[in-house]
Parts: C-alpha cells; structure tokens; sequence
C-alpha cells in the first residue's frame, strides 16, 4: 500500500504512508516501538525470526518506521489460521490511520496466503485495540484468564474470512 503525496484519505492517514515487508534495517526501531509501546515487549531476536515472513510489514512515513505488524497462517484442524500476533504504532504516530493501515493490508496478506479465518489475543483493558479490531470485523470469542504476565485477562478476537 502506497499512498499517493497530497492524497485525502477517509480512513485519516498520512498521504505519505508506505506498508511494506520488513527489513533486517528496520528492527531497531520496531524494537523502540515495541519497548515503547508494551509492559513485556518481544526481545530483537523474536522480530529477527520473523524477517522474510510475508506477515512482518512496516510502515514508514516521512522516511521513518511509525509501525509494524507481525502476522503468519498456520494450519491447524485442516484450517489455515491467520494469527496477528504483534502490532504496534509509534506513540508520535497514532490516532493517525497507521494502525488501521496496518491491519489492512495484514487482512490482505493474509487471505492471499489462505488464511480462512484470523485471530489475534488483545488485553481486556486496551479499549483502543478493541475498537480498531471490531471495526475490522474481529469478534471476540473468549476470554482467557491471567494471559498477560501482570495477570490481566486477554480476549481472543476472530475475524472470519471469505
């Protein structure tokens, strides 16, 4: 997803937004964003193994990484899952589409590499999430007690795909 200079778009991003695979150049700043962004953040070498996957996306606006998704599909019961398994927006960055941008072209990657239904788990308190995934069609499902290390609850999400 490129976005066009000087383009207005309704979902409120920046007209200078690119989503593309990241890069091994990319990882300290996804590794700020996600020390920034989290009370246990995933330690460097956790996106290291995620290079080259076609679910690690980033995105860059005026020439810096404002954030990132982490994504795969696993097989499970004869299924493809789609998993967003980490997603973060630099602090600078939000309220600003990037997020939304984010999880859309997940969805779209995703679905191309068969995924027929995506889950992802998001903490009970984190209301934004929350929002952002319902308007994605994710639903929740579950709750899963004592998910985070703190001891706060998760709620797994899923999004059925056509």
């Amino acid at each position: 997803m490129t976005v066009s200079p000087a383009e207005e778009h309704d979902d409120g991003t920046d007209d200078d937004l690119v989503i593309r695979p990241a890069e091994q150049a990319d990882l300290l700043a996804v590794v700020r964003i996600e020390n920034e962004s989290f009370s246990q953040p995933w330690p460097y070498d956790a996106f290291d193994r995620f290079l080259g996957e076609p679910g690690f996306l980033v995105a860059v606006v005026d020439a810096q990484i404002a954030g990132y998704i982490v994504s795969d599909v696993t097989t499970s019961f004869g299924r493809q899952l789609g998993h967003v398994k980490d997603i973060a927006v630099h602090p600078d960055r939000r309220d600003m589409g990037v997020g939304s941008a984010l999880l859309s072209r997940s969805i779209a990657v995703l679905a191309a590499h068969g995924a027929d239904s995506i889950k992802l788990e998001v903490r009970r308190s984190n209301e934004g999430a929350k929002r952002l995934y319902r308007q994605f069609g994710f639903e929740p499902i579950r709750h899963v007690p004592g998910y985070y290390n703190n001891g706060e609850d998760a709620i797994i999400m899923v999004r059925q795909l056509e």
